[in-house]
């Protein structure tokens, strides 16, 4: 097994600085208008030492302020924004994209768990890890919450690949003890026994943090939720990520398991699994006792709006979480495999598009708050990454908005960055995708 890094092996000891046009938010909350939250220079620098943001203004005002020896990576008329987080995504199912003709039970069956079971090979999730990365860079995601397999050496492999580029991780081997093959089968005593010595190995480490993984109540016994509560209580700084009424037959199936309980929430609340740190992918179909269980915890609520279509589950309404009388946290993820894209920037099209549905247009500012700022607080980290904020990391994406012959055409008629997002937001995919940074370090 290859040795850790070294702790600053990423650090770059030397100021450098880059030039662009700069869009940032400082708020948590998602802004209604350039206005208070929104930071925008149309010629802006950031200066960047020892991984992190030193300085943020307009390039006039800083250049003469730099050392006669810096670098500055001038990026001209493309914007620069952190970069992206994805709440919510499979690392052993990159394979199973674009999987037909099933709906969630079935797909997981049919195409999921076949490939799963490879990841119990180390090279395959070395292999597997390295591409995962590699296409979250591609497509300007910088930090990840990330489901391995049950295999601890997927987990690992991701950790240590992670570590080695600068960029930060989220993530667990998934906990599975019943109604899945053997072959994907923990058991209570093992799950909680190799989910701690991962905490222990990587969390807080190298920009790794580690999260408990149940994958869902259908596939946990009792012992092992409790197994998972346990670790939540004895390691108060990890995350917590599962599955939550994604699609009516996994609703049926985690109620008729679990018959004491009278509503899917109410499963992972009884064990404890509830809390500012748990991310709950999918919540499509939830009642308002469970979404009162949800804001009371101060749960997070992870939309995928590209799986969701693509599985037909159903349409997240963020509009209803975020203005009911307790609100509900959100986030948002591409959850690949059944998401059909790596892209941050695809899957804000298709989640205008499910708001649409619902009756609400989500703005271009609230869009890419959403997949920044929005999704840095959701995870706590809005101090360390989400933002082109000093003190921050310097995990940066730099878009280009004429990426495409069609993208240049539409952009000739566009009069406002707001319009110029929506583009983005519409058509962009990874060729929108200029340069990505980790810790101030170009990557592709």
């Amino acid at each position: 097994m290859a040795a850790h890094p070294h702790a600053n092996s990423r650090r770059d000891a030397v100021i450098r600085a880059i030039r662009g046009r700069l869009l940032s938010f400082s708020e948590d909350q998602p802004p209604a208008a350039f206005a208070a939250g929104v930071r925008f220079i149309a010629d802006g620098l950031l200066v960047i030492e020892d991984g992190r943001i030193a300085a943020i203004g307009e390039a006039a005002q800083l250049l003469p302020t730099l050392p006669p020896d810096t670098t500055v990576t001038e990026h001209g008329a493309a914007l620069i924004m952190a970069g992206f987080i994805d709440l919510h995504i499979h690392l052993p199912q990159t394979r199973v994209i674009a999987s037909y003709g099933a709906q969630l039970m079935q797909w997981l069956e049919r195409y999921t768990y076949v490939e799963e079971a490879k990841y119990a090979d180390p090279a395959v999730a070395e292999a597997g890890a390295a591409f995962f990365l590699g296409e979250l860079a591609r497509n300007g995601t910088t930090t990840a919450v990330v489901y391995g397999s049950v295999h601890p050496v997927s987990v690992e492999a991701l950790f240590r690949q992670s570590a080695a580029r600068g960029s930060a991780m989220i993530a667990g081997k998934v906990m599975m003890d019943r109604n899945a093959p053997a072959e994907l089968l923990d058991s209570v005593q093992s799950s909680y026994d190799d989910s701690k010595a991962l905490i222990l190995r990587w969390h807080g480490k190298f920009r790794q943090r580690y999260a408990v993984t149940p994958r869902f109540a259908v596939t946990s016994s009792d012992a092992q939720l409790e197994a998972a509560g346990a670790l939540l209580e004895e390691h108060g700084e990890v995350y917590l990520q599962t599955h939550l009424a994604e699609n009516q037959a996994e609703i049926a199936a985690a109620l008729a398991l679990f018959p004491a309980r009278h509503n899917y929430t109410e499963i992972y609340q009884h064990f404890g699994l509830l809390g500012p740190r748990s991310l709950f992918g999918h919540c499509l179909h939830l009642s308002e006792t469970e979404l009162d269980l949800l804001a009371d915890s101060q749960s997070v609520a992870v939309a995928c709006p590209t799986s969701n279509l693509f599985l037909g589950s159903g349409l997240f309404d963020r509009n209803h979480f975020q203005h009911r009388a307790k609100p509900v946290r959100t986030g948002i993820a591409t959850d690949v495999g059944a998401g059909t894209s790596f892209s941050m920037l695809r899957t804000l099209a298709e989640a205008y598009k499910v708001q649409q549905l619902r009756g609400h247009a989500l703005a271009p500012l609230d869009a890419f708050h959403w997949i920044t700022r929005g999704n840095a607080a959701a995870l706590g980290l809005q101090d360390e990454i989400g933002s082109l904020s000093v003190g921050c990391f310097a995990d940066l994406v730099v878009l280009d908005s004429r990426a495409t012959p069609a993208m240049a055409h539409r952009m000739e008629r566009c009069e406002s960055l707001d319009e110029e997002l929506f583009v983005l937001m519409t058509l962009g995919d990874d060729r929108a995708v200029g340069e990505v940074y980790l810790q101030g370090r170009a990557v592709l």
